[in-house]
């Protein structure tokens, strides 16, 4: 399989952070420390530019990232590639990956032994990539850098972490899940040139509160705590669920005969607001808090399903 990770400099040798980057790739692609890599097809490590200023986290792959090992290649990703031009970014340019490596059994959320053992390969590319905006798409990677938060209350804002400006967003797929999103999240990305600006005027001399090796490292001594143990190494299968997909607008993106795209995974227990935003609301940027918020999310009421709905495509095959 060839090499996703790239610095745009031709023939060039590549530099220790373009090797670190494709030797972490190796590792993930041969990953046997959880349940996931008995049921993958492909290990999906990520790809893009390692020397960007922005880096874009989802949740996971999904059944397409799964058969070609590459990240958004679906609908989501189309919609993906939309959105990145929206703010004038050109994928290639940018680099994306996923909280987890390796698809979930019928696209259910990661368990939580599941995102630890992946979470150095996470935090490596963090500390290898060092970009000065992390856009976290979905609220998997959301809750990495805003615990306790809820994606419909502080989608299209930002804040400092550890030196970084993160900004959250909706997962792209949760426009295709719920049409009226669509827009929402068009205009959250329409934020981004702002954030990136701001960025680089007030982080780029800001000390970080944590170096990124030392996230790295916490990462790794919580992985060796359950890596070992008899559960995680257990197939945890979920049912398939078969959702609607909304029918959405999706603008033509650039040519992507030669740009490839991310198919993330989405939850249909993605918390989405019931009605749309009139207005949307100027960019917000907020120090992070010292202690994580402890409100726990408020439960969600299941909808009965008439009996045409159990059968019909699934939402993350897309």
């Amino acid at each position: 399989m060839t090499n996703t990770a790239s610095e745009g400099e031709g023939g060039k040798s590549a530099s220790p952070r373009l090797s670190g980057m494709r030797e972490l790739e190796a590792q993930v692609r041969t990953c046997q420390l959880c349940r996931l890599a008995k049921t993958r097809t492909n290990a999906v490590p990520g790809e893009g530019y390692v020397r960007t200023d922005v880096m874009f986290i989802g949740e996971g792959p999904g059944y397409h990232e799964d058969k070609q090992g590459r990240p958004f290649v679906g609908q989501a990703g189309t919609f993906l590639n939309e959105l990145l031009a929206l703010a004038g970014l050109q994928r290639e340019r940018v680099y994306i990956t996923n909280v987890v490596k390796c698809r979930p059994p019928n696209n259910r959320d990661p368990e939580p032994d599941e995102k630890l053992a992946c979470a150095p390969y996470l935090e490596r590319q963090i500390a290898l990539i060092n970009p000065k905006v992390i856009v976290t798409l979905g609220r998997h990677s959301m809750s990495r850098f805003f615990p306790g938060e809820r994606i419909s209350q502080i989608h299209g804002t930002a804040r400092v972490v550890e030196g970084r400006l993160c900004v959250a967003m909706y997962h792209p797929a949760a426009g295709l899940h719920q049409a009226s999103l669509a827009d929402i999240i068009r205009d959250d990305f329409r934020k981004l040139p702002l954030f990136m600006e701001e960025a680089a005027h007030s982080l780029s001399t800001r000390p970080m509160m944590v170096e990124p090796q030392q996230r790295v490292e916490a990462a790794e001594e919580a992985r060796a705590e359950i890596i070992n143990q008899p559960a995680t190494g257990m197939v945890i299968d979920a049912p398939a669920v078969e959702e609607v997909v909304a029918p959405v607008a999706v603008a033509s993106a650039p040519d992507v005969s030669t740009v490839r795209e991310v198919t993330a995974e989405y939850s249909p227990a993605e918390d989405v607001p019931t009605s749309e935003v009139d207005a949307v609301p100027a960019p917000q940027v907020q120090s992070a808090t010292p202690e994580e918020a402890k409100a726990k999310p408020a439960p969600r009421r299941s909808k009965k399903k008439s009996g045409s709905q159990y059968k019909q495509m699934s939402f993350f095959d897309l």
